[in-house]
Protein backbone atom coordinates (compact mmCIF):
# COMPACT_ATOMS: atom_id res chain seq x y z
CA UNK A 1 0.00 0.00 0.00
CA UNK A 2 2.93 2.10 1.06
CA UNK A 3 4.83 1.76 -2.35
CA UNK A 4 1.12 2.50 -4.22
CA UNK A 5 0.86 5.73 -2.31
CA UNK A 6 4.55 6.40 -3.19
CA UNK A 7 4.11 5.74 -6.88
CA UNK A 8 1.14 8.01 -6.85
CA UNK A 9 2.14 11.02 -5.24
CA UNK A 10 4.07 11.96 -8.34
CA UNK A 11 1.96 11.68 -10.74
CA UNK A 12 -0.77 13.47 -8.25
CA UNK A 13 1.73 16.07 -8.12
CA UNK A 14 2.58 16.14 -11.25
CA UNK A 15 -1.25 16.70 -11.79
CA UNK A 16 -1.39 19.49 -9.63
CA UNK A 17 1.80 20.90 -11.19
CA UNK A 18 -0.44 21.27 -14.50
CA UNK A 19 -3.69 21.93 -13.14
CA UNK A 20 -5.76 25.33 -12.93
CA UNK A 21 -3.29 27.43 -11.36
CA UNK A 22 -0.45 26.46 -13.15
CA UNK A 23 -2.37 26.82 -16.46
CA UNK A 24 -2.97 30.52 -15.68
CA UNK A 25 0.72 31.28 -14.53
CA UNK A 26 1.79 30.16 -17.19
CA UNK A 27 0.09 31.69 -19.46
CA UNK A 28 0.06 35.02 -18.17
CA UNK A 29 4.17 34.18 -18.28
CA UNK A 30 3.64 33.76 -21.82
CA UNK A 31 1.80 37.39 -22.50
CA UNK A 32 4.51 38.91 -20.51
CA UNK A 33 7.06 37.61 -22.71
CA UNK A 34 5.09 39.42 -25.62
CA UNK A 35 4.40 42.32 -23.92
CA UNK A 36 7.87 43.56 -22.42
CA UNK A 37 9.29 43.94 -26.26
CA UNK A 38 5.69 46.19 -27.21
CA UNK A 39 6.36 47.89 -24.03
CA UNK A 40 10.05 48.83 -24.75
CA UNK A 41 8.76 49.71 -28.26
CA UNK A 42 5.68 51.96 -27.10
CA UNK A 43 8.24 54.17 -24.72
CA UNK A 44 11.91 54.15 -26.37
CA UNK A 45 10.17 54.60 -30.09
CA UNK A 46 6.33 55.35 -30.54
CA UNK A 47 6.16 57.28 -27.92
CA UNK A 48 9.04 59.87 -29.21
CA UNK A 49 8.31 59.39 -32.44
CA UNK A 50 4.66 60.77 -30.91
CA UNK A 51 6.29 63.86 -29.96
CA UNK A 52 8.50 64.80 -32.54
CA UNK A 53 5.46 64.25 -35.13
CA UNK A 54 3.46 66.84 -32.95
CA UNK A 55 6.23 69.21 -33.04
CA UNK A 56 6.59 69.23 -36.79
CA UNK A 57 2.98 69.92 -37.18
CA UNK A 58 3.59 72.99 -34.71
CA UNK A 59 3.98 76.30 -35.94
CA UNK A 60 7.53 78.26 -34.97
CA UNK A 61 7.76 80.76 -32.10
CA UNK A 62 10.42 82.68 -30.31
CA UNK A 63 9.84 81.15 -27.22
CA UNK A 64 10.71 77.83 -25.04
CA UNK A 65 10.15 75.76 -26.00
CA UNK A 66 10.98 77.40 -29.68
CA UNK A 67 7.40 76.60 -31.38
CA UNK A 68 3.61 75.99 -30.26
CA UNK A 69 0.98 75.07 -29.66
CA UNK A 70 2.29 73.58 -26.51
CA UNK A 71 0.01 71.33 -24.88
CA UNK A 72 -0.91 71.44 -21.38
CA UNK A 73 -2.87 69.63 -18.37
CA UNK A 74 -3.96 72.61 -17.05
CA UNK A 75 -5.74 73.92 -20.31
CA UNK A 76 -8.62 70.81 -19.74
CA UNK A 77 -9.92 69.67 -22.56
CA UNK A 78 -11.28 72.62 -24.62
CA UNK A 79 -8.17 73.91 -24.35
CA UNK A 80 -6.39 70.32 -25.95
CA UNK A 81 -8.90 70.02 -28.40
CA UNK A 82 -8.11 74.30 -29.53
CA UNK A 83 -4.31 73.49 -29.92
CA UNK A 84 -4.76 70.53 -31.48
CA UNK A 85 -6.83 72.53 -34.03
CA UNK A 86 -3.90 74.80 -34.71
CA UNK A 87 -1.81 71.97 -35.87
CA UNK A 88 -1.04 71.94 -39.52
CA UNK A 89 0.83 70.18 -42.39
CA UNK A 90 2.32 73.22 -43.68
CA UNK A 91 6.40 72.00 -42.47
CA UNK A 92 5.70 69.25 -44.82
CA UNK A 93 4.18 71.72 -47.47
CA UNK A 94 7.72 73.68 -47.06
CA UNK A 95 9.78 70.50 -47.34
CA UNK A 96 8.37 69.27 -50.87
CA UNK A 97 8.59 73.07 -51.80
CA UNK A 98 12.11 73.41 -51.26
CA UNK A 99 14.19 71.52 -53.20
CA UNK A 100 17.08 71.80 -50.78
CA UNK A 101 15.50 68.76 -48.54
CA UNK A 102 14.73 66.82 -51.40
CA UNK A 103 18.17 66.59 -52.41
CA UNK A 104 20.23 66.50 -48.85
CA UNK A 105 17.58 63.35 -48.87
CA UNK A 106 18.78 61.84 -52.17
CA UNK A 107 22.53 62.52 -51.48
CA UNK A 108 22.19 60.98 -48.37
CA UNK A 109 20.53 57.30 -49.99
CA UNK A 110 23.43 57.69 -52.37
CA UNK A 111 25.98 58.28 -50.33
CA UNK A 112 24.99 55.18 -47.72
CA UNK A 113 24.25 52.96 -50.34
CA UNK A 114 28.08 53.37 -52.03
CA UNK A 115 29.57 53.29 -48.82
CA UNK A 116 27.06 50.19 -48.01
CA UNK A 117 28.34 48.70 -50.78
CA UNK A 118 31.83 49.24 -50.12
CA UNK A 119 31.43 48.29 -46.96
CA UNK A 120 30.05 45.05 -48.47
CA UNK A 121 33.57 44.57 -50.33
CA UNK A 122 35.68 44.84 -47.70
CA UNK A 123 34.09 42.73 -44.96
CA UNK A 124 32.75 39.62 -46.70
CA UNK A 125 36.30 38.81 -47.43
CA UNK A 126 37.13 39.30 -43.53
CA UNK A 127 34.06 37.21 -42.32
CA UNK A 128 34.45 34.43 -44.46
CA UNK A 129 38.37 34.80 -43.62
CA UNK A 130 36.78 34.51 -40.23
CA UNK A 131 34.89 31.68 -40.83
CA UNK A 132 37.22 29.17 -42.78
CA UNK A 133 39.97 30.88 -40.19
CA UNK A 134 41.37 27.73 -37.73
CA UNK A 135 38.83 27.67 -34.44
CA UNK A 136 41.79 28.31 -31.80
CA UNK A 137 42.11 31.57 -33.40
CA UNK A 138 38.62 32.42 -34.66
CA UNK A 139 38.07 34.58 -31.08
CA UNK A 140 41.13 36.57 -31.54
CA UNK A 141 39.76 37.60 -35.24
CA UNK A 142 36.21 38.40 -33.56
CA UNK A 143 38.21 40.34 -31.36
CA UNK A 144 40.41 42.32 -33.20
CA UNK A 145 36.86 43.25 -35.34
CA UNK A 146 35.23 44.38 -32.11
CA UNK A 147 38.66 46.10 -30.87
CA UNK A 148 37.62 49.60 -32.64
CA UNK A 149 34.87 49.98 -30.29
CA UNK A 150 36.57 50.32 -27.22
CA UNK A 151 37.50 53.73 -28.24
CA UNK A 152 35.34 56.85 -28.57
CA UNK A 153 33.73 57.19 -31.82
CA UNK A 154 34.40 60.95 -32.12
CA UNK A 155 38.34 60.33 -31.77
CA UNK A 156 38.32 57.57 -33.85
CA UNK A 157 36.66 60.05 -36.88
CA UNK A 158 39.02 62.71 -35.95
CA UNK A 159 42.22 60.25 -36.28
CA UNK A 160 41.37 60.14 -39.96
CA UNK A 161 41.77 64.18 -40.35
CA UNK A 162 44.78 63.60 -39.46
CA UNK A 163 45.45 60.86 -41.46
CA UNK A 164 43.55 62.17 -44.81
CA UNK A 165 44.73 65.77 -44.77
CA UNK A 166 47.32 66.84 -47.47
CA UNK A 167 49.89 66.94 -45.06
CA UNK A 168 48.61 63.81 -43.40
CA UNK A 169 49.82 60.44 -42.80
CA UNK A 170 48.74 59.14 -45.85
CA UNK A 171 50.30 61.86 -48.16
CA UNK A 172 53.59 61.71 -46.64
CA UNK A 173 53.89 58.28 -47.04
CA UNK A 174 52.44 58.41 -50.46
CA UNK A 175 54.90 60.91 -51.57
CA UNK A 176 57.89 58.82 -49.56
CA UNK A 177 57.27 55.93 -51.79
CA UNK A 178 57.47 57.91 -55.25
CA UNK A 179 53.84 57.13 -55.94
CA UNK A 180 52.60 60.69 -56.14
CA UNK A 181 54.47 64.19 -56.41
CA UNK A 182 51.82 66.48 -54.92
CA UNK A 183 49.34 65.93 -52.12
CA UNK A 184 45.87 64.24 -52.70
CA UNK A 185 43.37 66.19 -52.04
CA UNK A 186 40.87 63.61 -50.28
CA UNK A 187 39.45 65.92 -47.10
CA UNK A 188 36.30 67.68 -47.78
CA UNK A 189 35.31 64.96 -50.41
CA UNK A 190 32.52 62.50 -50.93
CA UNK A 191 35.70 59.54 -50.68
CA UNK A 192 36.49 60.92 -47.20
CA UNK A 193 32.82 60.12 -46.04
CA UNK A 194 33.35 56.61 -47.52
CA UNK A 195 36.46 55.78 -46.08
CA UNK A 196 35.05 56.99 -42.19
CA UNK A 197 31.73 55.82 -43.08
CA UNK A 198 33.12 52.26 -44.10
CA UNK A 199 35.93 52.24 -41.49
CA UNK A 200 33.25 53.19 -38.78
CA UNK A 201 30.59 50.58 -39.49
CA UNK A 202 32.76 48.24 -40.92
CA UNK A 203 32.29 45.82 -37.93
CA UNK A 204 28.46 46.13 -38.38
CA UNK A 205 28.15 44.40 -41.70
CA UNK A 206 31.41 41.86 -40.07
CA UNK A 207 29.33 40.16 -37.67
CA UNK A 208 26.43 39.49 -38.89
CA UNK A 209 28.46 37.83 -42.10
CA UNK A 210 30.76 36.29 -39.82
CA UNK A 211 27.66 34.53 -37.96
CA UNK A 212 25.96 33.30 -40.59
CA UNK A 213 29.35 31.87 -42.29
CA UNK A 214 30.42 30.23 -39.54
CA UNK A 215 27.31 28.01 -39.27
CA UNK A 216 27.50 27.48 -42.80
CA UNK A 217 28.70 23.35 -43.96
CA UNK A 218 31.59 24.07 -45.98
CA UNK A 219 31.77 20.50 -46.88
CA UNK A 220 28.88 21.45 -49.68
CA UNK A 221 31.81 23.32 -51.66
CA UNK A 222 34.11 20.47 -51.03
CA UNK A 223 31.18 18.51 -53.00
CA UNK A 224 30.40 21.03 -55.92
CA UNK A 225 34.79 21.08 -56.22
CA UNK A 226 34.45 17.54 -56.77
CA UNK A 227 31.44 17.62 -59.14
CA UNK A 228 34.23 19.99 -61.55
CA UNK A 229 31.97 23.23 -60.33
CA UNK A 230 34.75 26.33 -60.44
CA UNK A 231 35.76 27.50 -57.26
CA UNK A 232 34.02 31.19 -58.34
CA UNK A 233 30.86 29.32 -59.42
CA UNK A 234 30.73 27.32 -56.59
CA UNK A 235 30.99 30.73 -54.33
CA UNK A 236 27.99 32.37 -56.29
CA UNK A 237 25.79 29.18 -56.41
CA UNK A 238 25.97 28.12 -52.75
CA UNK A 239 28.57 30.19 -50.52
CA UNK A 240 26.55 33.33 -51.51
CA UNK A 241 22.99 32.57 -51.29
CA UNK A 242 23.21 30.24 -48.05
CA UNK A 243 24.90 33.91 -46.83
CA UNK A 244 21.92 36.12 -47.87
CA UNK A 245 20.71 36.44 -44.27
CA UNK A 246 23.95 37.60 -43.18
CA UNK A 247 24.50 40.46 -45.84
CA UNK A 248 20.65 41.36 -45.46
CA UNK A 249 21.35 41.97 -42.36
CA UNK A 250 25.00 44.08 -42.47
CA UNK A 251 23.68 45.93 -44.86
CA UNK A 252 20.73 47.32 -43.22
CA UNK A 253 22.91 47.91 -40.27
CA UNK A 254 25.37 49.94 -42.26
CA UNK A 255 22.62 51.54 -44.41
CA UNK A 256 20.39 52.68 -41.96
CA UNK A 257 23.08 55.07 -39.14
CA UNK A 258 24.97 56.03 -42.33
CA UNK A 259 21.78 57.47 -44.16
CA UNK A 260 21.47 60.20 -40.71
CA UNK A 261 24.97 60.23 -40.11
CA UNK A 262 26.08 63.85 -39.20
CA UNK A 263 29.66 63.47 -37.20
CA UNK A 264 31.47 62.16 -40.63
CA UNK A 265 29.72 64.08 -43.31
CA UNK A 266 30.39 67.29 -40.63
CA UNK A 267 33.93 66.48 -39.89
CA UNK A 268 35.14 64.75 -43.15
CA UNK A 269 33.41 66.38 -45.95
CA UNK A 270 33.42 69.74 -45.19
CA UNK A 271 30.90 72.51 -45.55
CA UNK A 272 29.78 71.94 -48.86
CA UNK A 273 28.56 68.11 -47.80
CA UNK A 274 24.57 67.86 -48.32
CA UNK A 275 22.91 65.26 -46.20
CA UNK A 276 20.08 65.53 -44.44
CA UNK A 277 22.03 64.91 -40.94
CA UNK A 278 23.64 67.68 -41.31
CA UNK A 279 20.24 69.25 -42.65
CA UNK A 280 19.01 68.35 -39.57
CA UNK A 281 21.65 69.89 -37.40
CA UNK A 282 21.32 73.37 -38.81
CA UNK A 283 17.68 73.49 -39.13
CA UNK A 284 17.41 72.56 -35.01
CA UNK A 285 20.67 74.50 -33.91
CA UNK A 286 21.28 77.02 -36.43
CA UNK A 287 17.86 78.33 -37.43
CA UNK A 288 16.10 76.93 -34.42
CA UNK A 289 12.96 75.88 -36.71
CA UNK A 290 12.27 73.14 -34.27
CA UNK A 291 9.00 72.26 -36.37
CA UNK A 292 10.82 71.82 -39.85
CA UNK A 293 13.60 69.87 -38.39
CA UNK A 294 10.77 67.73 -37.02
CA UNK A 295 9.36 67.14 -40.23
CA UNK A 296 12.43 66.49 -41.80
CA UNK A 297 12.94 63.53 -39.42
CA UNK A 298 9.94 61.83 -39.39
CA UNK A 299 10.00 61.88 -43.52
CA UNK A 300 13.56 60.12 -43.16
CA UNK A 301 11.61 58.03 -40.61
CA UNK A 302 9.85 57.00 -43.33
CA UNK A 303 12.10 56.43 -46.07
CA UNK A 304 13.85 53.81 -43.75
CA UNK A 305 10.96 52.27 -42.08
CA UNK A 306 8.20 51.73 -44.88
CA UNK A 307 10.68 50.11 -47.16
CA UNK A 308 12.00 47.28 -44.44
CA UNK A 309 7.99 47.01 -43.88
CA UNK A 310 7.89 45.97 -47.61
CA UNK A 311 11.08 44.17 -47.64
CA UNK A 312 10.06 42.09 -44.30
CA UNK A 313 6.43 41.28 -45.71
CA UNK A 314 7.91 39.97 -48.86
CA UNK A 315 10.44 37.69 -46.98
CA UNK A 316 7.53 36.35 -44.92
CA UNK A 317 5.62 35.61 -48.07
CA UNK A 318 8.77 33.91 -49.83
CA UNK A 319 9.31 32.00 -46.56
CA UNK A 320 5.43 30.56 -46.68
CA UNK A 321 5.72 29.80 -50.40
CA UNK A 322 8.63 27.86 -49.44
CA UNK A 323 6.85 25.88 -46.51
Amino acid sequence: MSQASAVTRPASEASASHGPGGTVLSAILSRLVIVVPYLWLLVFFLAPFAIVFKISLSETAISMPPYFPVFSWEDGLSGFWENVKELSFANYLWLVDDPLYFNAYISSVVIAAISTFLALLVGYPMAYAMARAPSSIRMVLLMLVILPFWTSFLIRVYAWIGILKPEGLLNQFLMWAGVIDSPLQIMNTHTAIYIGIVYSYLPFMVLPLYATLEKMDFSLIEAAQDLGCPPISAFWKITFPLSLPGVVAGCLLVFIPAVGEFVIPDLLGGSQTLMIGKTLWNEFFGNRDWPVASAVAVVLLLILVVPMMFFQRAQARSQEQER
